[in-house]
């Protein structure tokens, strides 16, 4: 029987298809082509396979226990940590996709810009097509940032900052540790967290979700944060208090914030966040695969790591399932 690999997904097109299908025969593999419209068909395919490439917890629960490898092709991983009972061989190999950097810090740009510029603030008038008089503004020139979370994400966000001239830029991580050190003015644990809070103009989360993570943000530290601090969070909803956030801000605690993240999601219709002042709320779509170097980039990253699986060398993102990066 040929090995067989199972990708089930929407985003490659038909060049990337084919760089997928020649990475797969030069391992000695066959592969299957399955868009989410075709699940049903995925999980009769990944029967025989060794290997699956896709987003769907759904296929790797009918998933054999003959699958040694699983490269989810999203960035977040916590549903394969913490659900243990989706892989049927507990050895299974896990990967993530490390590519939605570019794609992510560019929204966090975005928000952010927004915020400083007071777009909040304009918008109402401008949707009644009233034109309202001008208000401060702020610059990201100059300003303190702190960014929880140094891998992928945080690492891309830090370097765009550092290119807009931020005062300084400060990485907070479990260890003080960043794969990329220069990207950032400062690195500290998060044991030194509610020393820096105070300090923080700006506060950007990106964080993966572990146990570790959970309400890292919660109602004590925002507290801690100064009057004109912003919030961003583009990693997990459940890394910040959400009610204590939105307390915050009505309050005039803080100054804003964005979520592209939230618990649940979608965001209940009566949730208060959506009426909380100076918030910006977003569907989830910081890093979704529609940008086009995060497609190709996905696929790259693939076909390294189906070389390395095949030479027996590590996967260059392998996941420790235990502790969910």
């Amino acid at each position: 029987m040929n090995r067989k690999i199972c990708v089930h997904l929407d985003f490659p097109n038909d060049a990337q298809k084919e760089q997928i299908r020649a990475a797969a025969e030069a391992a000695g593999f066959e592969v299957g082509f399955f868009t989410t419209a075709q699940t049903e068909e995925a999980k009769a395919y990944v029967q025989n396979c060794e290997v699956l490439y896709a987003m769907s917890p759904a296929v790797l629960k009918e998933a054999p226990a003959g699958l040694k490898w699983f490269c989810a092709a999203s960035a977040g991983v916590d549903v394969y940590c913490s659900h243990p009972e989706l892989f049927k061989n507990p050895d299974c190999v896990l990967t993530n996709s490390n590519v939605y950097g570019v794609t992510i810090a560019e929204y966090t740009v975005m928000v952010l810009l927004m915020l400083l510029r007071q777009m909040p603030y304009y918008r109402e008038p401008l949707l009644r097509h009233e034109w309202p008089g001008p208000v401060p503004v702020r610059s990201i020139r100059d300003a303190q940032i702190t960014i929880l979370g140094t891998g992928n994400l945080g690492e891309n966000i830090a370097l765009r900052m550092k290119g807009m001239n931020a005062g300084r830029v400060i990485g907070v991580s479990r260890s003080g540790r960043a794969k990329n050190a220069d990207a950032f003015d400062a690195l500290y644990p998060t044991s030194e967290l509610d020393r820096l809070l105070p300090e923080a103009e700006i506060l950007i989360l990106a964080l993966p979700a572990t146990p570790d993570t959970v309400n890292i943000l919660n109602a004590e530290r925002i507290a801690r944060l100064r009057s004109d601090a912003i919030v961003i969070n583009v990693g997990r909803g459940n890394a910040l208090d959400q009610a204590a956030l939105a307390e915050a801000l009505n309050t005039d605690r803080i100054a804003g914030a964005a979520l592209d993240v939230t618990v649940p999601e979608p965001l209940p219709a009566d949730d208060p966040l959506w009426n909380a002042k100076n918030l910006i709320i977003t569907p989830h779509f910081s890093g979704n695969t529609s940008l086009g170097y995060t497609c190709e980039a996905n696929v790259e990253s693939f076909c390294e790591d189906l070389k390395n699986y095949m030479e027996g060398k590590p996967l260059a993102h392998q996941v420790d399932r235990t502790r969910g990066y």
